[in-house]
């Protein structure tokens, strides 16, 4: 069962291989997930701009959204294709979890 455990760029982070293997999730690491030291960054951009920065819950909040810093850090394994499916699922979930907010 999922959990559904929410980052501020829209992904969940119980839909993540590595988390609990090897990352407590986005919230819990304050953005210091598994795949910054491959990426010679101590945070996440896109958390780090989010949740650092702007205060907001999640990028469905900020008006830039997707940013530069969505693709800053592209997996090398996903296809162009791939990535923008995943970013496409990123916005829906996003602004699902913008109107659940706005409506309570």
């Amino acid at each position: 069962m999922t959990r559904e455990i929410p980052t501020v760029c829209g992904m969940y982070c119980d839909e993540c291989d590595h988390f609990e293997r090897d990352c407590p999730g986005c919230d819990e690491s304050d953005g210091s997930v598994f795949w910054t030291e491959f990426a010679d960054t101590d945070v996440c951009p896109v958390h780090e701009c989010c949740a650092n920065e702007k205060k907001f819950a999640h990028c469905g909040f900020c008006n830039e959204m997707p940013c530069e810093k969505y693709f800053r850090f592209r997996d090398p394994d996903v296809s162009e294709e791939e990535a923008a499916k995943m970013l496409e699922k990123q916005k829906e979930n996003l602004m699902k979890r913008k109107r659940a907010y706005e409506e309570t």
